[in-house]
């Protein structure tokens, strides 16, 4: 056994390498317990509990100390027609180091599985004490010689199998049957061979310092808590935060008109208000390059005639131009002019009024806004 051990000890750690966690474990069982003997066995049936610490050296073996204790029975039949069957009781302690196997990780590489098969061997000693009631029977001495009277110790060798809950968890429910090889002199008797005790027995383990979780055949564990060995890389994600929005600048363009009138006194063609109105077109043209300006120049129909109204018109709109480049020093390329003398009265209602040039000028704007792009 220790032969076997040591090579499925071998295979496991060249198969499993150090990502594999080793864990350990308490448990508490109970079940019932026959020790073999010449009686029929539904007479023989005892309670039984069992206590146990251990550890998983490699996902397929490990190790237990395991006490079970309670009562045996064993008993006599076909004595004779004069004395009846006769049972009696005894207490017993097993203390016993074990072996234990995990077939299901051996031979599978999915170490989460539902259900697990665990093969068990192990050797320990066993003390047994109590046997008043052997001694209280009526059976002849000559028939089953008293082979011990206060107590006893013995060997155990102890072969059994187990099923296993899911062992990625930190609870797990078992089964075990095993096998107890004990001293001939166990129940009291000697037929020159070994004493058999059999177990069957449900657990509720508890697993402390394992793995919670595993990512298939590569056998990876997921540590809980996370402690981290030193030769173990963490990988880190880190989530990058958006960037932040970068402003833009956005260029268009709109529309723009300047409208402006200067009046003008009888067959004269000096402007009456020239400084208000020539700033403004000035002011304009200096503000947006691309705009282009119209002068006009009208006589009233009221008085004069249309030849000489023609004439006045005229040295209107060219006389408003002259000051208006002279005085401002505005790009004379950007006017132009036009004269109409009373042949259009742009105020019909109101004759005085059109002794006058009308300016009339056009052009865009460049309009700047900001925008975030992400």
């Amino acid at each position: 056994m220790v032969a076997a051990a040591a090579m499925l000890f071998s295979s496991a750690a060249m198969a499993q390498g150090h990502r594999w966690k080793s864990y350990s474990f308490v448990e508490v069982q109970g079940g019932i317990q026959l020790t073999a003997t010449d009686a029929p066995m539904d007479k023989l049936i005892t309670p039984t509990a069992a206590l146990s610490i251990g550890h998983y050296f490699t996902p397929v073996i490990g190790a237990r100390l395991h006490v079970n204790a309670w009562q045996a029975k064993s008993g006599f039949n076909n004595l004779g027609r004069q004395i009846a069957d006769q049972y009696y009781k005894w207490n017993y302690v097993t203390p016993d180091l074990d072996l234990l196997v995990n077939l299901s990780n051996l031979f599978g590489s999915n170490q989460n599985r539902a259900l697990n098969v665990i093969l068990l061997g192990g050797v320990g000693l066993n003390y047994a004490w109590d046997n008043d009631e052997l001694q209280a029977l009526n059976v002849p001495v000559q028939a089953v010689p008293l082979a011990w009277n206060d107590d006893h110790l013995s060997h155990n060798l102890r072969a059994g199998l187990r099923l296993e809950t899911n062992m990625s968890k930190p609870l797990g429910l078992s089964l075990e049957i095993n096998a107890n090889s004990l001293d001939d002199r166990f129940n009291s008797k000697t037929n020159d061979a070994d004493d058999w005790q059999f177990t069957a027995m449900l657990g509720l383990s508890y697993r402390f310092g394992r793995k919670t979780a595993c990512c298939g055949n590569c056998h990876r564990v997921i540590e809980t808590p996370p402690a981290v060995p030193q030769d173990t890389v963490v990988e880190t994600i880190i989530e990058t935060p958006p960037p932040a929005p970068r402003p833009r600048e956005v260029v268009t363009t709109e529309p723009v008109s300047l409208h402006r009138e200067a009046f003008y006194a009888i067959c004269a063609s000096d402007n009456e208000t020239p400084n208000a109105v020539m700033n403004d077109v000035a002011e304009f043209m200096r503000q947006y390059q691309d705009v282009r300006v119209t002068i006009v120049g009208y006589a009233d129909r009221g008085t004069g005639n249309p030849r000489l109204n023609m004439g006045y018109s005229k040295q209107r709109a060219e006389k408003f131009l002259s000051d208006l480049v002279s005085r401002y020093g505005v790009d004379a390329s950007r006017i132009t002019i036009d004269y109409k003398g009373d042949t259009v009265q742009p105020f019909p209602d109101d004759n005085d009024r059109n002794r006058c040039v009308i300016v009339d000028a056009t052009g865009t704007k460049e309009v700047r806004t900001i925008v975030y792009d992400r």
